[in-house]
């Protein structure tokens, strides 16, 4: 069965065609920069060349469109025919509490996404664009919807309950959510079958590390807790969002500046985290070269970046009643050696021990903790296209 992938954002569309049977990788690339000057569709071949191609693309339709048709090109396609796409899987952020698994999308399902939007205003309407668009290009092809927030509905009340008058939940659903849920349920399967022990007896802390960040306590197969909240901004620092700050600094600001809701909420989520407390950048490659020129903000900026995922390792230990298994992931947490070490110095007391040459690795699945560690540590890229894929296969059958 070959399934098509998306994932819509407010300004660009990443996808993915695989075939399930074989687990290959037909097709894949990223629309980017749609409604603006300068769209372009970046595609990879399957040999590992990259081809740019530009052209005016206004909307998600357009965009997805465009997509299809290179699918089918002669020149870089892959399959002669839409008819050949068995199905598509889309990457949904939101289900606040209407989804807690993945579904197959009809009516019903999207009116439900619709009534989400509140909840992920920036995030939502182009998931749903991407919906709308296979409707009128591909009618016949079944569609699933699969949720970043699914996983982490098995959060206890004491966990996703925030301390707010409970009239607000009531009215307004105002919880904790969390997000990364596909990465976060792929990487720790992914792990156990890596290790080779069962995934139902673990207590395990999933560190999903890049430009967003967060962190998973899991036991025994379930979510019981996770750094991000109602919201992507709780949580760690990141690239460019603030992670967990005082509310009344919110409104301090606010005061102050005598800016809107509209415009805090820009800062805490475009100038904020990494950027905003280096100056320099939201990529840890750059702030690495920063620091080698002697910068103190950015030193500072990947200091605080570290501590706020050590402190909740050692947090979400606590909850789960000890660990034993770690996994990195994400962009950083699969590429930055530093991060990864900095990330589990000081845990050796919870019998957290590194092996610093097995921690030499990059974008690969590896135990890269010391042979006596009590905790196994690893690395396992993620693959949340797959996950999508798969979830998309097991629903149709």
């Amino acid at each position: 069965m070959k399934i098509l992938v998306l994932n819509c954002g407010s300004s660009s569309i990443k996808y993915k065609l695989l075939d399930m049977s074989t687990k290959d990788i037909l097709a894949q690339g990223v629309v980017d920069k749609i409604g603006q000057n300068g769209s372009v569709l970046k595609l990879t071949l399957p040999n590992g060349n990259k081809v740019i191609l530009e052209g005016e693309i206004l909307e998600h339709q357009t965009g997805i469109e465009y997509v299809l048709g290179v699918i089918i090109s002669e020149k870089y396609g892959c399959i002669r025919s839409l008819s050949e796409i068995d199905a598509v899987g889309h990457r949904m952020v939101h289900g606040g509490v209407k989804f807690n698994s993945s579904v197959l999308i009809n009516d019903e399902v999207i009116q439900k996404i619709v009534e989400c939007i509140d909840l992920a205003p920036l995030h939502n309407p182009p998931n749903l664009e991407g919906i709308y668009a296979i409707n009128e290009l591909m009618p016949n092809v079944p569609q699933v919807g699969v949720f970043d927030t699914a996983f982490h509905q098995t959060m206890p009340d004491y966990a996703y309950m925030y301390g707010l008058p409970y009239s607000l939940f009531e009215k307004y659903a105002i919880r904790r959510y969390g997000f990364h849920g596909t990465s976060h349920r792929y990487v720790s399967e992914r792990v156990c079958k890596f290790l080779d022990v069962p995934y139902n007896e673990q207590r395990i802390i999933t560190c999903h590390i890049g430009n967003g960040a967060s962190i998973t306590a899991i036991q025994n197969g379930r979510s019981m807790d996770t750094s991000m909240g109602m919201t992507p901004v709780e949580g760690l620092l990141m690239g460019t969002r603030s992670g967990d700050v005082d509310a009344g600094v919110l409104t301090y600001i606010m005061e102050k500046e005598n800016i809107g809701s509209q415009a805090i909420s820009t800062i805490v989520n475009k100038y904020s985290g990494v950027l905003g407390v280096s100056g320099v950048s939201s990529d840890m490659r750059e702030i690495d070269a920063a620091i080698g020129e002697g910068n103190e903000r950015a030193n500072l900026a990947l200091k605080m970046y570290v501590y706020k995922i050590k402190k909740y390792i050692g947090a979400y230990a606590a909850a789960l009643g000890g660990v034993d298994i770690i996994v990195f992931t994400g962009g950083a947490g699969e590429n930055q050696i530093g991060i990864r070490k900095a990330s589990c110095e000081g845990l050796e007391f919870m019998g957290i021990k590194l092996d610093d040459k097995a921690n030499q690795i990059r974008s690969e699945e590896a135990v890269i903790s010391a042979e006596d560690s009590k905790v196994k540590v690893a690395v396992i890229p993620t693959d949340e296209e797959y996950m999508i894929a798969l979830d998309t296969l097991n629903l149709l059958n």
